[in-house]
């Protein structure tokens, strides 16, 4: 397009030799010399214009001419601001977001089963390069701490007690009771050889043989039967040591230091600082490892899960009207305060890159991206300037003639 403008001015100053050259032979090319005179000094007026925009006409530091590379800062300025105020504004941003069918449009994209799929895909990609950037000695720190900071630093005691304490009122440990007498009286009746020799063994050698499997029997069936009382009777003495000994371990737990430091004493033994570590190790590598293998298998359970979620959220994002204003407003909402809050970090992105830019480079880039229509311009210029001259010519011409 240089070319082809500088091309149009060589023609000008051709046909402007040509007419002024032959002019008193033939009166009609003042006509044509005026005309080619216009397009000369548009083509270099426009020429002059627009290289001053992005450097000095043949090299002279004429005042304001280079005006992008010189003023190269200022314009990303300008353009930051202008985003920043004119885009990036709540009222702009929500009445766009408001015409827009954020929800539905996702939601009929979602329930297409192979776009599920490629999104749940693409997910588990961003989730495994996440899990094996962290850190394991960083990971395996948290746990430690978070498990220090909840399991072993508060007390356990008075908490526990007065949660078996509301147990115990309500009556639902009398289930756990039931249940344990159940699972013995099953293994005594799975277990009687156990008993054989079990009292006997202690008694005098010289007793016999029949007295002592008597004995062994005996006990036998005393504890069938007591179990079996335990078992029929609610209010059985058994029972009722329990509940006694619960309610006293109960209030123990809220309100006597002994208890409760006995407690916390066993807690701490449990979980001491290095079994701490190696558990927070052992969870952090077993979950790991599933997860990985889970995110990278198509056909894993997490996998094809994650893909039927997803349809059926799309379904009903595409379906449910309700759900969809819900989703839309809350996009819209979440999408304002964004803008409001950071849109002069997003618009200094602009200024920040423009200042970045090396001033050669700005213009280059300036120039290949608009340099085409600048060129229409000298060309444009040019045009103008010949219709320009020959009509200012033949208005002279037939004021004076």
């Amino acid at each position: 397009m240089k070319g082809v403008a500088l091309g149009a001015l060589v023609f000008m100053a051709v046909l402007f030799a040509f007419s002024f050259a032959f002019q008193q032979e033939v009166p009609g090319l003042a006509y044509l010399r005026a005309a080619a005179e216009g397009g000369m000094v548009g083509a270099l007026a426009d020429w002059f214009a627009v290289t001053a925009l992005f450097r000095h006409p043949l090299g002279i530091p004429i005042p304001h001419t280079a005006i992008i590379p010189s003023r190269k800062d200022e314009i990303g300025r300008t353009l930051g601001e202008f985003v920043e105020t004119e885009f990036l504004r709540g009222d702009v941003v929500r009445a766009k977001l408001e015409q827009t069918a954020i929800s539905a449009r996702l939601g009929e994209w979602l329930s297409v089963p192979a776009h599920a799929d490629r999104v749940a895909a693409e997910a588990s990609v961003m989730a495994s390069s996440v899990l094996r950037a962290l850190s394991d000695d960083d990971v395996r720190d948290v746990i430690e701490e978070l498990a220090r900071e909840h399991l072993i630093v508060p007390e356990w005691g008075p908490p526990l007690g007065e949660w078996l304490g509301r147990i115990i009122d309500a009556g639902a440990h009398r289930g756990a009771v039931d249940l344990a007498a159940d699972t013995i009286a099953a293994w005594l009746a799975a277990n009687h050889a156990a008993f054989s020799g079990l009292v006997s063994q202690r008694l005098p050698s010289w007793l016999p043989s029949v007295a002592q499997r008597l004995v062994d029997d005996t006990v036998y069936n005393e504890a069938v039967k007591f179990v079996a009382a335990v078992q029929a009777d609610p209010h059985h003495a058994a029972r009722v040591a329990i509940d006694g000994y619960l309610t006293r371990l109960a209030d123990n737990l809220q309100h006597d230091p002994v208890t409760i430091g006995r407690f916390e004493d066993a807690k701490l033994a449990v979980f001491d600082s290095p079994r701490v570590r190696e558990l927070a190790a052992e969870a952090w590598t077993t979950a790991k490892t599933g997860l990985l293998r889970s995110l990278a298998d198509p056909e894993s359970g997490l996998r094809r899960r994650a893909a039927e979620a997803l349809t059926e959220v799309g379904g009903r994002l595409a379906t449910d009207a309700a759900l969809q204003r819900r989703v839309d407003t809350w996009v819209t909402d979440a999408a304002v305060f964004l803008v409001d809050r950071y849109r002069h970090d997003i618009a200094s992105i602009i200024t920040d890159t423009v200042e970045r830019w090396d001033p050669a480079e700005t213009t280059e880039k300036i120039e290949l991206m608009v340099g085409r229509d600048l060129q229409y311009i000298r060309l444009n210029g040019t045009i103008v300037g010949a219709l320009a001259g020959l009509a200012i010519f033949a208005i002279a011409h037939a004021l004076l003639g």
